[in-house]
């Protein structure tokens, strides 16, 4: 009896921990370290969507995630070492002039459906998260705060 309980343990075990990379690998499955920073950091994360950017010279995992009824956005190295909270802005008004005329003179006529701001955590400086909607197309692209293009690349 004792085996069989230990068995059936187990595999409830295994569903779940099963069930919960599921939810992760919506966007990109995460190493372990960074995983486990989260957890730590965020035991009521749900909702853990994720994708590889580059800010600021660094490669990192742009993690997505409902802590309670708050939605987070934070980016981790990937040896699992946090790097700084992103925040959803309103691109309308928080973004500098220079990001917009350089948008302007990229895209003919577009809309930004999402912002997220990243503050540089090793000095001055800002880059810019962007969805950025054109021609019925939707392109992710990354600015710094002096409106030069990081990247951009269309969403599939």
């Amino acid at each position: 009896m004792r085996k069989y309980l230990l068995t059936l343990s187990f595999f409830a075990l295994a569903a779940y921990a099963f069930a919960a990379d599921i939810a992760v690998a919506a966007e990109e499955a995460l190493p372990e370290p960074v995983m486990a920073q989260i957890q730590k950091r965020h035991p009521n994360a749900a909702d853990i969507k994720a994708e590889q950017k580059t800010h600021f010279g660094q490669a990192v995992y742009e993690v997505h995630f409902k802590d309670g009824e708050n939605e987070q956005i934070e980016l981790y190295r990937k040896d699992g070492h946090f790097y700084v909270s992103g925040e959803k802005i309103d691109a309308s008004s928080l973004m500098p002039d220079p990001v917009n005329d350089n948008l302007k003179s990229i895209f003919s006529k577009y809309e930004i459906k999402e912002a997220i701001l990243i503050v540089n955590p090793n000095g001055p400086g800002e880059e810019y998260d962007l969805s950025v909607v054109s021609d019925n197309q939707t392109w992710n692209v990354t600015v710094d705060n002096k409106g030069n293009i990081i990247k951009k690349e269309r969403e599939e």
